[in-house]
């Protein structure tokens, strides 16, 4: 939880005496204690603490990556103390983000030519990809009313029920109406008609699931995007759609090579990737990939000159670690595309 709170007022202190021979006194559980300890005492105390915590590699509840090769973990230790934002005093790390950038770019079949640069941005995870891929589609949303002379106060998005709660944090935070299309017996996933269906003129874009986090169904983003285009040359409209491939991105290309869910369909217009997921990195690394400039509004790309050479941006956040660009680029060169199918 980012939240915190006292469990239990009347137990406030670290029972620690048995860590050290210099560590006489239990230590404040949550306030800084007034002298120091020794480092050996320190680490032990928080060591022991900490065996009370599940075991990753027995970890099933949940998706992310819980091991990985010894020379990984070796380039992450490496990496561990660098600011990945400092670009230019790691211009190396850099590169290795923009190479997966494209190499995920060109994996989900984007529309490049050649020597053309695929567009999109390294995160924290799946969710502030998702964040950013709204943020995009709410500004783009916003500017065609506006250049229409018509509100722009009240846009929606369309999803299945079945999403993860990270869409219900963007529509919430970002004040975005989320009009999830029900689910039923039998059909556990977003049902194309009906989310066709309730899309409107204020629809920012209509997402969907490559991979439920209920049950790893894909949804069917082919009849999605027909049904969609179809609508849209009725309307006048141009609602287009993303699609969260969390936990499907990394296994599609490779077990099914003809699924047409990606930029092959031209209302794709972005779509994200967890790579701590099934890219084989450790938790702390996401990735949301554009299908062109042009679905990336300039307004909400910021530039920086802090360390002398202006190096555009599109996050939520401003530091984190480059520990994981460098792990997933390990894994992309490693496996290669035929070990990973």
């Amino acid at each position: 939880m980012v939240l915190s709170k006292t469990f239990s007022q009347s137990d406030v202190s670290v029972h620690s005496t048995f860590a050290s021979r210099y560590v006489r006194d239990s230590l404040p559980r949550f306030k800084v204690p007034e002298n120091s300890i020794p480092k050996e005492a320190a680490y032990q105390i928080i060591n022991d603490e900490l065996m009370l915590d599940g075991n990753p590699r027995l970890n099933l509840a949940s998706f992310v990556t819980t091991w990985m090769e010894p020379e990984c973990d070796k380039l992450i230790m490496d990496a561990i103390n660098k600011n990945y934002v400092d670009m230019d005093e790691y211009p190396v790390t850099t590169e290795l983000q923009n190479r997966c950038v494209n190499m995920i770019g060109h994996l989900f079949n984007a529309p490049l030519g050649d020597g053309e640069a695929a567009v999109g941005v390294g995160t924290v995870g799946s969710s502030e990809a998702i964040m950013l891929a709204g943020l995009a589609f709410k500004r783009k949303w916003q500017n065609k009313m506006k250049s229409l002379g018509k509100p722009c106060d009240k846009p929606n998005i369309v999803t299945g029920a079945n999403v993860q709660v990270c869409w219900e944090k963007f529509a919430r935070y970002f004040e975005v109406e989320l009009k999830e299309v029900k689910l039923r017996d039998g059909y556990y996933v977003m049902d194309p008609e009906k989310a066709v269906e309730m899309v409107d003129e204020n629809t920012i874009c209509v997402a969907a699931i490559l991979g439920s986090t209920l049950n790893g169904e894909f949804e069917d983003v082919k009849q999605l995007n027909d049904l969609l285009m179809k609508k849209n040359q009725e309307t006048g409209w141009d609602t287009p759609i993303h699609v969260d491939a969390a936990s499907g991105g990394f296994i599609a290309p490779f077990l099914y090579p003809e699924l047409e869910w990606d930029f092959r369909l031209p209302l794709v217009k972005s779509i994200n990737v967890s790579g701590h997921k099934y890219g084989l990195v450790y938790a702390g690394i996401g990735w949301v990939i554009w299908r062109n400039k042009e679905d990336l509004p300039e307004e909400l790309i910021f530039h920086i000159n802090y360390l002398g050479a202006d190096q555009p941006t599109f996050t939520l956040n401003f530091s984190k670690g480059s520990s994981q660009v460098i792990a997933q680029y390990y894994q992309l060169i490693r496996l290669g595309y035929e070990v990973i199918k």
